[in-house]
């Protein structure tokens, strides 16, 4: 496959795509030309995003930060879900500690987090 070497080439694509986006809706039919050549440039600026512009794995603190505002929870209220002490989870949030296994355990488990970011893997 054809790759794009520099943001030349990687903002001349983008502009493509975005005239092929006005060429086509649902309603296309997949053989298509347009549709073919918006597929392929989607797949190459996919592919140089990821390379020059990587997406970080949350870390476990924006996590349960998340988690906190979603829900609309103090750190009180976490803690108690968790079954550990808010001054355990500041420490925890602020990064100051590590959780133990068990504790690590009960924020995948409680909170729907990854254990990959509770792991920090």
């Amino acid at each position: 496959m054809a790759q794009i070497k520099n943001e030349k080439q990687y903002k001349a694509m983008m502009a493509r795509i975005d005239e092929l986006f006005l060429e086509t809706d649902e309603s296309t039919p997949d053989d298509d030309p347009r549709l073919q050549e918006l597929d392929l440039l989607s797949a190459l600026v996919e592919e140089y995003e990821k390379e020059l512009y990587p997406i970080e794995p949350p870390t476990l603190t924006e996590t349960m930060n998340s988690r906190l505002a979603e829900n609309n929870w103090t750190q009180k209220e976490m803690a108690a879900i968790l079954g550990i002490t808010a001054p355990r989870l500041n420490a925890i949030l602020s990064g100051k500690v590590n959780p133990t296994f068990e504790q690590a355990r009960a924020i995948s488990s409680r909170l729907n987090i990854d254990p990959a970011i509770v792991l920090a893997l």
